[in-house]
């Protein structure tokens, strides 16, 4: 089968840097998505400030019931093909479960691998104050980090579901601790997950680094949302943070099931979509 390149032209945009969006602390709004895949990551990227390799594929493109299976290679090899497809957008990519939690020395070790294999700007790991030495210790050796506090999803068990978070006051002073520690151990961004409005909103105005929201509050710094969501391709659910843009997953129904018909009903393929050789043309008389 016959494809489009795969590889975005970089030679006349300028990428976005961690730098970049750390500086935009209370500026216009940041626009982050995610993205598995080279087409869909193509097509983002002259929107986005942000692209995130989110582990949400898990659920998106592996058809899990949790993140908790995601492995590094699975990370690796879809933040390869979203890095080479874009040019202007920053990349980060999720660090997946069990792979950055044991120690630093671990974390560096997963994390390096990602950046170096996959070319991307930075990485996401979930946690709060736990995470903090993590956090100093691979920026001291290069890797920029976005942080992750609220509702963290690789640690759905221990919430007992994806409920929201800080609806409680030891929560909410629990999510704000997070949220300093991991901040000042030097994050240059902050995910704020599924956490209630006016929590995320304190948050927002309580940290110097730039907030990026989903399920949180329109006052953080930026939003990110998982781009199946948006678009309608994930459609087994929609959660309430959610805002559908488009319902692609129906149009691709639509689209097989309309195949399919034609197919069955021996009206695809029509010559027109054949190959034929041209005729011969005769023989010059000598």
């Amino acid at each position: 089968m016959s494809t489009e390149p795969q590889t975005a032209d970089k030679t006349k945009t300028t990428r976005l840097t961690t730098r970049d969006l750390s500086m935009r602390k209370g500026g216009d709004p940041q626009v982050w998505l995610t993205a598995y895949s080279a087409p869909t990551a193509r097509a983002m990227d002259p929107y986005v400030d942000c692209i995130l390799v989110g582990d949400s594929l898990g659920m998106t493109v592996y058809g899990m019931d949790s993140t908790l299976a995601v492995t590094l290679d699975m990370m690796i090899a879809h933040g390869k093909a979203v890095v080479r497809a874009s040019a202007r957008a920053c990349v980060v990519v999720d660090m997946p479960f069990a792979s950055y939690q044991a120690s630093p020395a671990d974390a560096y070790r997963a994390a390096a691998r990602v950046m170096a294999e996959t070319g991307c700007a930075g990485v996401k790991l979930e946690g709060g104050a736990e995470m903090a030495e993590t956090i100093s210790f691979l920026i001291d050796r290069g890797i920029p980090v976005v942080g992750h506090v609220g509702l963290t999803p690789q640690s759905v068990n221990r919430f007992g579901g994806y409920r929201a978070q800080g609806r409680t006051a030891a929560e909410a002073k629990k999510i704000t601790n997070d949220a300093k520690a991991v901040s000042d151990a030097g994050v240059f961004a902050l995910v704020i997950e599924k956490t209630l409005e006016p929590l995320a909103r304190a948050i927002t105005k309580a940290v110097p680094v730039p907030t990026i929201g989903i399920g949180a509050s329109p006052a953080c710094d930026g939003q990110v949302l998982v781009v199946d969501d948006v678009t309608g391709v994930f459609d087994q659910f929609k959660p309430k943070f959610v805002k559908r843009y488009a319902e692609v997953g129906r149009d691709v129904s639509k689209a097989v099931a309309a195949y399919a018909a034609d197919v069955r009903a021996r009206k695809f393929p029509t010559m027109d979509h054949c190959f034929v050789a041209a005729p011969k043309k005769p023989a010059k008389k000598k």
